[in-house]
């Protein structure tokens, strides 16, 4: 039998689901239902005995992030990062090259990792019911059956044989309704299963440019740790595009199959509530709010310090987290990305950055933020450590309220319980390190003229972080 070698694209920011959803932590390693991330479900959906080991092409800013999360669920998947985003097409051809290396003419089957899909066993049906088909050459797309004018969705039209005729990209609220109401319609769910060979030779016939230096970017890699990393020299030169206009939509040999199974894209914040659940009034409560007199309305606070309460409201979303909140009507919220759009270009911090910032030793947060002095919380997870680092221009004091820290200062190693504390002066060098099987906690004061965390210069770095 031919392998199925199952990739996961893992690289999008999600927008639209914003303050939740940022660049530095996009929604698909946010837990939006149930206690997994939505990548994490990816990569079990995508683990079974008729599939080969799941391979996860990521950008390098979520490298240790997609680590972490794998190791959470005891996954062995290979991660490959892309220097830069561009789109799916560069992405899907190098991961052919990459299977059509290992096994010649093996099936690949690409998916998404922010979508969610509860009925895995039905799902695996549908995708063996497609195998014959993509042994013959054919490339399958699935797609959805529309249960509503959406307009955040791509769709997919079809003949009576389940051929594809065309592909549409987000329609205008008036051509989703004259599609769904055709009938001829499915929404595009972005999974595709094909021969490895076939699409190598689809991409050098359509996209010979993009081919040839996807190729050179991939042969050129390097292992990075536990990661394989292309060519950032040959990437950053790639035109990037969408597989379905780089190439789907310029060949003949393309099927469709209706995913039956329940799908959700989980787009934007109406359709997250749709599928989390709703009382009899068509609300959305979460643990960290209260709901009195509100009708259709989503109410969702991420931080156990603010608690948001609504009051006589209808068709509203509201989300709080720590450090942002957004209001909404429900009809607007395929348009947040346009909120996020205007923050950015204002400078807002909080467009793209949370105020918990993921490193690959743990992570941490701002507590008090201003100009003379900052406070943070830094958790380090069990055996891990920070760089062996200085500052130019301020100064650093910790504390320990949690676990045990070894430190490094200048020609000093010792160790520090909880209550106890170390002044570290500008320019010394210095490494904070948990070599403990318990977690680390750490408050730290940093004062000086100048606290931006550029002001870093790295000496030694387990994790080969560039200065």
């Amino acid at each position: 039998m031919v392998g199925i070698f199952p990739v996961i694209l893992a690289g999008g920011a999600g927008t639209r689901l914003w303050p939740v959803s940022r660049e530095s932590m996009p929604k698909q390693f946010v837990s939006l239902v149930g206690r997994r991330s939505l990548f994490q479900e990816s990569v079990i959906r995508l683990t079974g005995k008729d599939l080969s080991s799941v391979k996860v092409i990521t950008s390098s800013n979520y490298r240790f992030l997609v680590s972490k999360q794998l190791k959470e669920i005891h996954s062995d998947a290979k991660v490959y990062l892309e220097p830069s985003g561009k789109n799916t097409a560069p992405a899907i051809i190098a991961a052919a090259q990459l299977s059509e290396e290992t096994d010649p003419g093996s099936l690949m089957l690409v998916a998404p990792s922010d979508h969610y899909i509860p009925d895995a066993e039905s799902f695996h049906e549908h995708i063996m019911e497609a195998q014959n088909a993509a042994v013959l050459g054919e490339i399958i797309t699935f797609g959805v059956r529309p249960t509503g004018p959406e307009t955040g969705y791509g769709y997919i039209e079809r003949d009576n044989e389940g051929g594809v005729i065309n592909f549409v990209e987000k329609p205008n609220a008036q051509i989703a309704q004259e599609m769904l109401d055709s009938g001829n319609f499915l929404w595009n769910a972005g999974i595709f299963l094909f021969r490895t060979d076939v699409m190598l030779s689809l991409a050098e016939k359509h996209q010979p440019e993009m081919t040839s230096v996807v190729r050179r970017a991939v042969q050129e890699g390097k292992p990075d740790l536990e990661f394989f990393r292309f060519e950032s020299k040959s990437w950053n030169d790639i035109r990037g595009d969408s597989i379905d206009y780089a190439i789907m939509e310029k060949t003949d040999n393309l099927s469709c199959i209706e995913l039956k199974s329940e799908w959700h894209d989980l787009g934007d914040w109406r359709s997250v509530s749709q599928v989390v659940g709703n009382n009899k009034n068509n609300n959305l409560t979460t643990e960290n709010a209260t709901n009195i007199n509100c009708t259709n309305t989503t109410l969702w606070s991420t931080s156990e310090r603010i608690h948001l309460a609504g009051l006589g409201l209808d068709n509203i979303i509201a989300i709080a987290t720590e450090d942002a909140v957004l209001v909404a009507n429900a009809e607007y919220t395929q348009e947040v990305k346009k909120v996020v759009a205007d923050l950015e270009k204002s400078g807002v911090y909080q467009a793209g950055k949370h105020i918990r910032d993921e490193r690959p030793w743990g992570w941490f947060e701002s507590l008090v933020d201003l100009p003379t002095y900052q406070v943070k919380r830094l958790h380090v997870y069990p055996g891990a450590c920070l760089s062996l680092q200085s500052h130019k221009f301020r100064s650093e004091h910790w504390v320990v309220v949690g676990g045990t820290a070894t430190i490094w200062r200048d020609e000093e190693i010792f160790t520090l319980e909880v209550n106890s504390s170390v002044y570290i002066k500008a320019g010394q060098k210095h490494r904070l390190a948990n070599n403990t099987e318990e977690e680390l906690t750490v408050i730290e004061v940093q004062t000086g003229t100048y606290l931006g965390e550029d002001d870093i210069i790295r000496y030694e770095d387990v994790y080969r972080r560039k200065e």
